[in-house]
């Protein structure tokens, strides 16, 4: 996952609104949103690779997201992969708060992250670069690849747009996926530097990634009411690996 707009606590019905898109290899093994055989009360998408998840619900209305820290100076192909840290958030009955302080402490080696977990009251923020844990208050907020709400092109245009969309008390399911869609390229004066080449830097500029061997393969919405009832939808892009196109409606009840 890398990018997640959402808005927390600021709609009328929703006390959450949230459009994500994951980007990844077209390579790599995945299965589409769905509740899991082995774990039935978890609603999230499969990285068929490592067994974990980048976004993901269950029936208790908790919800999970993470994205990749990017630091290609300091990368341990033997560390553990992060798509666990939502996948055990979602099966534990640690509070927001608890879980994060217990990844915090817990002295295991993964890559850098930003972990997003919430339920129906509360939603919490960790990086494991500067090992902050923060309470978010009500607002609109962007996620991408490097410190949360960090001002990346992507990130300003995509919070912009979702505060649009959602100013209204019926929100438009086809316009949060037309904001995921987004190609446009920012312009090279207002790029991060991440220690990427600039070339790369230009490719994974757009909400919408596509490049040759890796690019956004899904986007995920989120909607969850105030007793924690909600819907995610999926839409799943076609690769040239043999990915096919799928579009996926769950509710889940978080009561």
């Amino acid at each position: 996952m890398c990018l997640i707009l959402f808005s927390w606590k600021t709609h009328p019905k929703y006390n959450l609104v949230l459009a994500a898109n994951r980007d990844e290899f077209y390579d790599r093994p995945t299965a589409a949103a769905a509740f899991w055989e082995e774990h039935p009360n978890v609603l999230a998408g499969k990285d068929l690779q490592a067994g974990g998840t980048w976004i993901g619900v269950n029936k208790s209305g908790r919800i999970a997201a993470i994205t990749n820290y990017r630091d290609p100076q300091n990368i341990d192909t033997k560390a553990r992969s992060r798509g666990q840290l939502t996948l055990n958030y979602l099966l534990s009955k640690d509070s927001p708060e608890a879980y994060l302080r217990k990844v915090k402490n817990s002295g295991i080696h993964y890559n850098g992250f930003n972990l997003l977990v919430g339920d129906a009251d509360h939603m919490f923020y960790y990086n494991n670069v500067n090992h902050q844990i923060t309470e978010l208050k009500p607002g609109t907020y962007g996620l991408s690849n490097g410190f949360f709400q960090e001002n990346w092109p992507k990130l300003k245009k995509g919070r912009n747009a979702l505060e649009k969309a959602i100013s209204e008390d019926d929100i438009s399911e086809n316009r949060l996926f037309d904001i995921l869609a987004d190609n446009e390229i920012a312009d090279d004066a207002a790029l991060p530097k991440t220690g990427i080449p600039l070339e790369w830097e230009r490719a994974l500029s757009p909400l919408f990634i596509k490049t040759e061997k890796y690019g956004t393969r899904c986007s995920t919405l989120i909607y969850s009411e105030t007793n924690g009832d909600g819907v995610l939808v999926e839409k799943t892009y076609p690769t040239e690996n043999g990915q096919g196109e799928s579009f996926e409606r769950i509710d889940f009840n978080g009561g």
